[in-house]
């Protein structure tokens, strides 16, 4: 299930790669037309869904695996970890929460990408800031997860996985 879904392209993606999955997209009520226009025009209305709510305000919807992808680094610290907060009561036993983000190497000094993100939430968001894997793994581990790993994806993203 994808947190804060839009359109609804990582759900699509996911599936196209891995013909057994099933699964969908969390986000406001609004986006669910786009969403199910762009799901139906790939021919995954079958396999996917979309589950209106507010990430923010609602409990997020049960799942075996819950992505956030460029979520997190629009919100302020007690933000960010009450979102991830959110996800773990959501997964299953043994489920993961993968967190897709443009992470700021621990030393703060090489990864231009998040740093130029980070400074752009600044400017952009109320309180939003990016961070660095080791930041997102605490905040995982503090919100229970028993087991938490950065994995370096391909381009400037790197994902967070956890799980529970």
């Amino acid at each position: 299930m994808d947190i804060g879904a839009a359109q609804g392209c990582v759900p699509v993606e996911l599936a196209r790669s891995h013909p057994h999955l099933s699964g969908g997209g969390f986000d406001l009520p609004a986006v669910a037309p786009i969403f199910s226009r762009y799901v139906a025009s790939h021919g995954m209305s079958d396999r996917l869904h979309f589950i209106s709510g507010d990430f923010l305000v609602d409990d997020l919807p049960r799942a075996d695996v819950l992505v956030m992808g460029m979520i997190l680094h629009d919100w302020d610290l007690p933000t960010k970890r009450m979102l991830i907060g959110k996800a773990h009561p959501a997964l299953e036993k043994g489920g993961s929460l993968i967190i897709y983000e443009f992470f700021i190497d621990d030393a703060r000094r090489t990864h231009l990408p998040g740093l130029l993100m980070s400074l752009n939430m600044l400017i952009e968001t109320k309180g939003g800031f990016d961070f660095t894997g080791a930041d997102c793994i605490a905040w995982t581990q503090a919100a229970g997860f028993a087991e938490s790993r950065l994995v370096p994806l391909i381009g400037p993203h790197s994902a967070v996985i956890a799980t529970k």
